[in-house]
């Protein structure tokens, strides 16, 4: 089964977020929260119900996400994903995210569990303005209860737009401008500085991650699952990042080189391991209180 969706989330006049553009057909429906609680929230909350089985083995999945300057998306799952057997073909699940000026992505699926005899492919591309937030998580469970894993491989690659401003038409990279531009308080050639930016190339590599279940060594690896078998990871590029590293009982949290940071936690069972991210979230400095009460459908709180 081939799929391709779409969704574009814009930010309308009275500043609230709205939905633009939405395609989607099966396996996967997009589903936007309506009613009294959507009206409350500034934020575009869309659900994302699968509506066959799926991934099954040769299913190709696309889905294209845009969030346009100012606007807020949380783009959510309501049950668990389960990859079906398929050793000679794979399912294939590519996922494109491009987030403007001042706007923030949440991707909060269900777990995805990965059968026995599964072999599963997925990609998550993000493309991030700089003043941009994201927010990406993954859980995956190897197997269902009693058995092993199947295949799996997912690459993660977060990038951040190189953008660059006008000086009287000449483009300059926007570090180059930044607090005047040049000795001339912000002139250049006698002109001002135009605040017009422009994404230029592939950008800056915040994140790189590829991740493999189905490995009986591997999984036994301390520097994997140490036997356990649900691996969760967040990626977190929203506000201010970590000094240091912080770890507690099987999850950490670690700064990324540029910008950002990942949250990583292994556990028994979905539940646990989800229970570890939340704690990981919660030491995060950028993810305040006042975050959460602008979000309130998206904390998790590491008691739950």
């Amino acid at each position: 089964m081939r799929a391709r969706t779409v969704l574009t989330v814009e930010r309308g006049p009275d500043g609230r977020s709205l939905v633009r553009e939405l395609r989607s057909q099966s396996p996967l429906s997009l589903v936007p929260r309506r009613g009294t609680a959507a009206a409350g929230e500034s934020a575009v909350t869309v659900h994302m119900v699968g509506s066959a089985s799926t991934p099954l083995a040769g299913d190709d999945v696309e889905l294209d996400v845009r969030v346009g300057p100012g606007a807020d998306l949380v783009l959510t799952g309501v049950a668990a994903a389960v990859a079906l057997p398929g050793l000679v073909t794979a399912s294939t699940v590519t996922i494109r995210f491009e987030i403007g000026e001042g706007a923030s992505l949440q991707y909060l699926p269900e777990p995805t569990v990965i059968t026995a005899r599964a072999n599963h492919h997925t990609t998550l591309l993000a493309q991030l303005h700089p003043t941009a937030r994201l927010r990406a998580r993954e859980v995956l469970v190897a197997g269902r209860a009693g058995e092993s894993s199947g295949r799996y491989r997912g690459t993660v690659r977060v990038t951040q737009a190189v953008h660059e401003r006008t000086v009287r038409g000449t483009a300059r990279p926007e570090s180059a401008v930044r607090g005047g531009g040049d000795d001339r308080g912000g002139q250049s050639d006698g002109g001002p500085v135009r605040a017009c930016a422009q994404s230029k190339g592939p950008g800056t590599v915040l994140l790189t991650q590829t991740q493999e279940l189905g490995d009986l060594t591997l999984a036994r690896s301390a520097a994997h699952l140490a036997g356990r078998r649900v691996l969760g990871t967040e990626v977190l590029i929203w506000g201010e990042d970590p000094g240091h590293g912080v770890a507690g009982e099987w999850w950490a949290l670690t700064p990324l080189a540029v910008r950002g940071a990942l949250a990583t936690a292994v556990g028994p069972d979905a539940v646990v391991t989800q229970r570890g991210l939340a704690e990981a979230v919660a030491a995060h400095p950028g993810w305040t209180d006042e975050v959460l009460s602008l979000h309130p459908s998206t904390a998790v709180s590491p008691r739950d």
